[in-house]
């Protein structure tokens, strides 16, 4: 390829065929800013293999932490349930709560993450360009490698008890996919209005706690009055939970229908406008951060 040659006003510049050219033009980042997502992507794997060292960097268990702390939850959540009482049939009650847990604690984590991810990379915010999307996005990442340790528990529990999946396993990467949808949506929300108010590091931990609860864990969605239901599929993470079950253990296949489509059509609004918003304050992050 032949070198470009370009006057400007007296001097001669001489541009090398290999080197990337940059245009600095008005309004340009703003139309090419998903198009820069794709660019600045090695900069997403950076960020979210810095996150997973960071995590496990020196703690005397590592990565063991993953598989303890679903392991105590379950036992403390089933001790829970074997007080409410309930339907026994089906798969064993410990199966039935790892099963609603480990997408919880996904996006549980995903959400604290994801919320305080801009505040926690406010040198790098202030200092260079790039979407800042990628940065709560690959906080994300971390609680992705602690949901698929969780995924191996529960396989090495399903081995125990003897229960093997069917071939409604094979949705689970959907499910999963929707699962990080879930918690990018109103993480976005946080991690924007947490730049300005740093009063929504102490809320995020809240909702958490609440949603723990709120949520088809310790029990089915079956159990909510029926009068309720379409209030409780409110929350966008019901669904998915019960989808999880569903094809784990084959289990929830009458789950309310339009409850599901009530939390799916939940996630859509978050994910919707979090971006939207996301967007709209995103060019004020380096002057308010």
């Amino acid at each position: 390829m032949a070198e470009t040659t370009i006057n400007t006003g007296g001097f001669m510049s001489v541009i090398e065929p290999d080197l990337p050219v940059t245009v600095i033009e008005a309004g340009r980042t703003e139309r090419r800013y998903w198009r820069d997502l794709w660019r600045y992507r090695e900069l997403f794997h950076l960020l979210a293999w810095r996150d997973v060292m960071v995590r496990y960097k020196q703690t005397a268990v590592g990565v063991a932490w993953a598989l303890f702390q679903p392991l105590v939850m379950v036992l403390i959540l089933t001790f829970v349930r074997s007080l409410l009482g309930g339907p026994t049939e089906g798969p064993p009650l410990a199966l039935v709560i790892l099963a609603g847990l480990i997408p919880w604690q996904f996006f549980a984590q995903a959400l604290t993450g994801c919320s305080n991810s801009l505040v926690q990379n406010a040198n790098l915010l202030s200092k260079v360009y790039f979407p800042r999307l990628i940065v709560p996005a690959s906080a994300i990442v971390v609680a992705l490698v602690d949901y698929l340790i969780s995924l191996a528990i529960l396989a090495g529990m399903m081995a125990y008890y003897g229960v093997m999946p069917s071939w409604r396993i094979l949705t689970l990467p959907l499910l999963t996919a929707v699962a990080f949808l879930a918690a990018l949506g109103p993480g976005l929300w946080f991690a924007a209005l947490n730049v300005k108010y740093r009063d929504f590091r102490y809320i995020v931990p809240v909702i958490v706690a609440f949603g723990l609860y709120a949520s088809p864990i310790i029990y089915e969605t079956s159990m909510v009055p029926e009068r309720f239901r379409l209030l409780y599929s409110l929350n966008p993470m019901a669904g998915v939970i019960e989808g999880f079950r569903w094809a784990i253990l084959g289990t929830g296949a009458e789950v309310y229908a339009a409850g599901v489509a009530v939390s799916l059509a939940m996630q859509v609004v978050l994910l919707a406008s979090g971006v939207w918003y996301f967007r709209r304050v995103e060019r004020t992050f380096a002057d308010v951060i």
